[in-house]
């Protein structure tokens, strides 16, 4: 039998989720590297999914706390797009991917694992990324580490702003 090592996730596995704490907004007043905020705009912030389902999983989300995009102002919500578009540029640039999931869960019952704080997912994707090690193993092997992906993305932002 052969054994992949993940220990980056027993924090994950062997913790309660808060269920008083926002993890949007703890991020936002957080330190960038330590929260994997890779970009600051205006009204919104660029984060990487710290349980990606892929390499490069970003997350777009508000500054403000809202459940619903009709409760996200016009700015925000218009903001939001920019920054999927910029996501999307970043991404192929430095991935390379096949096609790209953008999308939000509205709602518990939508999937939304955050369903207080809307966010859009926007995420490489490749043929076969999703083989036996996920659909059987429940197991995602990922070839970078989070700091690599934060790092390489956060200089794109830096670089190459729209």
């Amino acid at each position: 039998m052969d054994y992949l090592w993940s220990p980056w996730r027993y924090k994950y596995v062997s913790q309660a989720a808060p269920t008083d704490a926002c993890i949007f907004c703890a991020a936002a007043a957080g330190n960038d590297q330590e929260t994997l905020v890779v970009h600051r705009a205006e009204h919104n912030f660029v984060i990487l999914n710290r349980f990606p389902y892929t390499t490069g999983h970003l997350m777009i989300a508000p500054y403000r706390h809202v459940a619903m995009l009709c409760e996200a102002d016009q700015e925000t919500a218009a903001e939001m797009m920019l920054l999927a578009r910029e996501a999307e540029k970043h991404l192929r640039a430095i991935y390379r991917p096949e096609g790209l999931n953008v999308g939000m869960n509205l709602g518990e019952c939508a999937g939304a694992g955050v369903a207080g704080h809307i966010h859009m997912h926007v995420l490489p994707r490749w043929c076969g990324d999703t083989n036996f090690m996920t659909v059987i193993g429940e197991t995602r092997v990922l070839p970078e580490e989070l700091a690599t992906t934060w790092t390489r993305l956060r200089e794109a932002w830096s670089k190459g702003a729209a």
